[in-house]
């Protein structure tokens, strides 16, 4: 039985099905979802131009504001369809390397359960599990689902 689920999405396809499944698995158990959007810090500090850093600082969080939304609506859908009636949605906007602040919040939140995709948007091919997802589960403390 789960009481709370980590969502970690980048606003990809994989990680749109993930959220499905964590939509599931909450549902079931009337579990608190956590959708948890990480800026990952690399791509914007490589830029040399401070105004360059700041567009992408920009487009990303907005990226991330998109996708915790998209989450935040399909959880509400579900509730008025009578599927996650208990579901409280958390919703987390975070920056860093993705795998260690997944990790890291897992841990200060206390989840029971994380749901990744296997390959986020910046996966370079899709037989292969990308590294984000394979850091997080060499390094979770709780079970990890992939969702391919």
């Amino acid at each position: 039985m789960y009481k709370k689920i980590l969502l970690a999405t980048d606003n990809s396809e994989q990680a749109e099905k993930a959220g499905e499944s964590a939509i599931s698995m909450a549902g079931l158990d009337s579990a608190d979802i956590i959708v948890l959007y990480v800026i990952d810090a690399y791509y914007k500090y490589a830029l040399p131009q401070k105004d360059l850093r700041e567009k992408m600082d920009e487009q990303l969080r907005e990226e991330g504001k998109e996708a915790v939304e998209k989450f935040k609506s399909k959880i509400e859908e579900e509730q008025c369809a009578g599927n996650c009636k208990n579901t409280n949605l958390i919703t987390m906007l975070k920056e860093g390397k993705p795998a260690d602040v997944i990790l890291k919040t897992a841990e200060e939140e206390n989840v029971d359960q994380i749901v990744i995709g296997k390959s986020g948007k910046h996966g370079i091919e899709k037989f292969l599990l990308g590294s984000t997802a394979e850091k997080v589960i060499r390094g979770a403390k709780v079970p990890v689902d992939v969702i391919s």
